[in-house]
């Protein structure tokens, strides 16, 4: 499965950074596209472990279930499908390094994989990844540097 990869680099810690991305009921606030989140598992520090989402994506509304994987934090956080209405795959992860000499600089990298339960061409399933990534990169550094 071909994956979309892109990077941002963020006026924050990798801590603050990771502290973002695991905030996943603050999502709707500033990913395009997601309406509802709802943590349904937790860790015992209270990081979700099992996401239940409400998005928007190509005109249609989907639903979906994600497990997370926070086993590298705060370096990286990763998530997997569970169970969706429209996909059939989703893997993705956010990795945080600090930038060399910059204190308080950290590049953000994303990467996305979906597989579509409903046939599209690769082109425009590549595209749509694109925009996802692009979009939630440039939200990610609004939030963060807020």
């Amino acid at each position: 499965m071909e994956q979309t990869t892109a990077s941002i680099t963020v006026e924050a810690t990798v801590d603050q950074c990771f502290a973002i991305g695991v905030d996943i009921a603050a999502y709707p606030e500033w990913v395009e596209g997601i309406s509802v989140t709802e943590i349904l598992t937790s860790d015992d520090e209270g990081r979700p472990l099992t996401a239940r989402f409400e998005a928007e994506a190509a005109g249609r509304k989907t639903d979906y279930t994600l497990e997370y994987d926070l086993s590298n934090a705060p370096n990286q956080m990763s998530w997997s499908l569970l169970e969706g209405d429209l996909t059939r795959s989703i893997k993705g992860r956010y990795s945080y390094r600090p930038v060399d000499g910059a204190e308080h600089q950290t590049e953000v990298q994303y990467e996305l994989a979906i597989d579509l339960a409903v046939p599209m061409p690769g082109f425009v399933k590549r595209r749509a990844e694109d925009k996802i990534v692009t979009s939630a990169l440039k939200g990610f550094k609004r939030r963060v540097e807020r």
